[in-house]
């Protein structure tokens, strides 16, 4: 029987000599689920991306991938898994081509007079245009650089090519944090697009406005601990607000911690 949850961590702690980044997290992620991770600068939430995504190894705790144990031992192996984090820096060559920028690295080649291989531009282009269209992105041409593109679409560009090549979980690091109000708008309705494919997604942010409207569940860091995990239906916003901001819930939890000994 498959796990009702695609990819978990249970008691996961992370420490980098005597510093502590992650303390005992436990994060579950349902299939076709909109999981927003939510906190501060300094909550930790860089750190957990990096180890679900198989950069850092947890120093203690499981994580496991459509119910089994695994242990990431580089990036490439959770992307094979289907796991793609979209980071900040979003990885795009900016002097290089969209159609490029969305291959990278998995460029199709055709052979020329049957001997020599080359890139195959034109599909490149073909898919790029078509998959930033189903996204509802629309370009001139493919071929242009992708310095060219607003910040919102290229966003949308980095995700469309996890999507493509068979992301089934889709780790967002503060996707709107340096857009506009529309573009802001777009990635959100770009969220709610892969929900509906059937793409599990993890939303990191520190904005509650964003994260509220698209989530289906919460879960809440402060100093590498998790304050709680709700679903929609069992918080509002201004509650979500209230413990980021150092509400009484959490102000109990951190003293608690405080008194235990590391």
């Amino acid at each position: 029987m498959a796990s009702e949850y695609i990819l978990e961590l249970q008691n996961v702690s992370k420490r980098f000599g005597s510093a502590i980044a992650l303390r005992d997290v436990t994060l579950r992620l349902r299939r076709g689920e909109v999981h927003c991770l939510l906190g501060d600068n300094g909550a930790g939430k860089s750190t957990l991306i990096k180890t679900l995504a198989g950069v850092h190894k947890p120093s203690s705790g499981a994580f496991r991938v459509d119910g089994a144990a695994v242990e990431f031992e580089s990036p490439r192996q959770a992307l094979d898994r289907g796991i793609a984090t979209v980071y900040q820096d979003l990885a795009l060559v900016p002097l290089m081509s969209i159609a490029r920028n969305f291959f990278l690295g998995r460029e199709p080649v055709k052979t020329r007079f049957g001997v020599f291989p080359a890139l195959d531009t034109a599909t490149m282009a073909e898919v790029a245009a078509d998959r930033l269209r189903n996204m509802g992105i629309l370009i001139r041409d493919a071929n242009q650089p992708v310095g060219t593109m607003s910040g919102g679409e290229k966003q949308c560009l980095a995700i469309a090519r996890a999507i493509h090549f068979g992301a089934r979980v889709l780790i967002l690091d503060e996707p709107t944090a340096a857009l506009g109000v529309r573009q802001s708008f777009n990635v959100l309705k770009l969220i709610h697009h892969a929900r509906d494919q059937g793409i599990s997604v993890i939303f990191i942010t520190h904005n509650v406005h964003h994260a509220y409207p698209i989530g289906d569940t919460f879960t809440l860091l402060n100093r590498g601990v998790s304050v709680g995990t709700y679903a929609k239906d069992a918080i509002s916003k201004d509650e979500v607000l209230d413990i980021m901001a150092g509400g009484t819930e959490m102000q109990k939890l951190m003293s608690e911690l405080d008194g235990v000994a590391v």
